[in-house]
């Protein structure tokens, strides 16, 4: 009996010690299960391929082609790359075969294979070229980004020892602290991480910012020295600075409010001797026109009394944008966007005199374009905005509502041009214009509003409101019915009870936000959507509604003049 119960007793420490065995088995798995999920080996490449870090931050795996370094030590990026991290606007020019890159307020312009760059319209030479090599089969272009740190704004430096180069954007701020002690800096922010460098007691480290890092958090990233990227403890940290501010772009503290001065090339800038406009702190006369099959050349229409406007401008505090319009000559503009050395000459043409006449600003104007140019016509624009930028001078663009046909609306890039340009005036007039059989409102509200919507919609134009100037304007159009045909003409807000007999009722719209008028005269049957301070007063509250940058009229001379108190109110408040 007893022999027997020892027996059984050795069987069920047996059975103990096998689950023993598989629960200590689990637990082992589970542990190398969770060393391998938090503390990944980090193994540094040890192959011949060049490691690229830009503002801290590894993106080798990324690259679309590999970073390589010539002899010389000269480091090449494709142009691929070079769209991907600096200039999402980079261009090939088959036709000059050179590359295009801009930034902020410079534009450079590489040949192929020739070591000559023109940076702002300035002929400069480099120790090598821009080049085109042939990878598994496919030509890429490569750039030589380390002639080109003053366009992009960045600090470029090759590490030999640890094959990587690093690149700084300028403009971002560096802080850097030193160490207390010598210690690990580790591949994730943990103990049981791999380590991956060491640093000595007073070694210097740069400080990574991380989003979503608390002030409190135990681990610090940091890159060292030598280009790798880490983690080391917070508190042997010390001496923390700033050696690298950060720059912040400027904003205007008011909104823009606008108007436009319209004269015909055969008219002249009117006199404005001692008048002054409520309500308004940017001028834009029509100054400049392009000369038709004029290859970039602008028609100028300054003169005597253009002078004394904008010294009366400069007087009064107000700013001038002068407007360089392509007064819709549609081959004209066809020809300069489809070639870089036409868009060049034009762009200089509008640098020289935005320079010779001070003005603080350009308005470019171009309508009915060809559908196809749309993108060109980006370029332009591209091209053109560090020109100006350089010199301080602002850059406006007009388009007209998103949707609507080829060559009127279809033809503008917004969001490109949003974010090239500083502004958009969005042209919020004609919904029904000169060519519609259909009578119909010049700019009801509810067009307005759901336009500009489709401004500032992500998966559409995706424009940011504080680039948004919206126009609005001072007329609407007479719609005439006679003998089954229908007719309009433009109306002057200042002549509408002129025009209007006294008899006609106005009949407010909700949804449009303007009265309607409908009546017969002379057996002609009459219909109009008014314009007038209450519409206007509508139309201006989006601007604070969506937080847009300001408004845009057009034109002085077409207003009542009690509309300058109202936008006072509305948009200069």
């Amino acid at each position: 009996m007893r022999g027997k119960r020892e027996k059984e007793n050795q069987e069920g420490n047996e059975v103990l010690k096998f689950i023993r065995n598989i629960i200590i088995t689990i637990i082992f798995v589970i542990f190398i299960a969770f060393i391998i999920n938090i503390a990944p080996n980090y193994v540094l490449d040890t192959t011949d391929k060049t490691s690229l870090v830009i503002n801290y931050n590894n993106v080798t795996k990324s690259l679309k082609s590999d970073v390589y370094l010539d002899e010389n030590k000269n480091i090449y990026v494709s142009m691929d790359d070079i769209d991907n991290f600096f200039d999402g606007t980079i261009y090939y020019d088959e036709q000059y075969d050179q590359i295009i890159t801009t930034s902020s307020n410079k534009i450079a312009v590489l040949p192929i294979d020739n070591n000559k760059i023109v940076v702002n319209g300035e002929n400069k030479n480099i120790s090598v070229p821009a080049e085109v090599k042939n990878v598994d089969g496919e030509d890429k272009y490569y750039l030589p980004i380390s002639e080109l740190d003053d366009i992009y704004n960045i600090g470029i430096n090759y590490i030999e020892e640890t094959n990587v180069v690093t690149i700084e954007s300028l403009d971002r701020e560096c802080r850097v602290a030193n160490t207390t002690k010598d210690s690990n800096i580790k591949y994730l922010p943990t103990p049981l991480s791999r380590t991956i460098d060491k640093i000595e007691n007073g070694g210097t480290l740069t400080l990574v910012p991380e989003e979503g890092q608390a002030q409190e958090d135990e681990y610090q990233k940091v890159m060292t020295d030598t280009g790798l990227i880490g983690y080391v403890k917070e508190d042997i940290l010390t001496n923390e600075k700033i050696t690298r501010e950060k720059e912040e772009e400027k904003k205007n503290e008011e909104n823009i409010s606008l108007v436009w001065e319209y004269f015909s090339e055969f008219g002249r800038a009117p006199d404005m001797t001692g008048k002054t406009l409520e309500g308004v702190n940017v001028v834009s006369p029509t100054f400049f026109e392009l000369e038709r099959l004029g290859k970039g050349e602008l028609k100028e229409n300054v003169g005597v009394t253009g002078e004394a406007y904008i010294n009366w401008a400069k007087e009064n505090n107000y700013e001038v944008w002068a407007l360089v319009s392509n007064s819709s000559l549609q081959d004209t503009t066809s020809e300069i966007l489809n070639d870089y050395k036409l868009r060049e000459k034009l762009i200089n043409n509008i640098l020289d005199v935005a320079l010779e006449y001070d003005f603080e600003g350009i308005n470019l104007d171009f309508e009915n374009m060809k559908q196809e140019d749309r993108d060109l016509y980006s370029r332009l624009v591209i091209e053109l905005a560090p020109r100006l930028r350089e010199k301080g001078i602002i850059l406006s663009v007009d388009v007209t509502a998103p949707d609507g046909s080829a060559n009127w609306s279809l033809c503008y890039d917004r969001r490109t041009l949003g974010k090239v340009a500083d502004y958009l005036v969005f042209m919020a007039y004609d919904q029904y214009g000169v060519s519609s059989e259909t009578p119909g409102t010049t700019a009801g509200y509810d067009w307005v509003e759901s336009s500009l919507m489709k401004f500032l919609d992500e998966d559409r134009e995706n424009v940011d409101p504080d680039k948004i100037i919206l126009a609005v304007p001072f007329y609407t159009r007479l719609w005439r019915e006679e003998n089954g045909t229908t007719k309009s003409g433009v109306l002057s807000i200042k002549y509408l009870d002129e025009v209007v007999p006294e008899y006609a009722e106005r009949v407010w719209d909700d949804e449009l936000k303007q009265y309607y008028s409908k009546y017969e005269e002379d057996g002609i049957t009459y219909e109009l959507w008014i314009e007038d301070e209450r519409s206007l007063t509508e139309k201006l509250s989006l601007i604070e509604k969506y937080d847009l940058a300001g408004a845009a009229y057009w034109r002085r001379g077409m207003e009542n003049e009690d509309i300058w108190s109202t936008i006072s109110e509305i948009v200069m408040k």
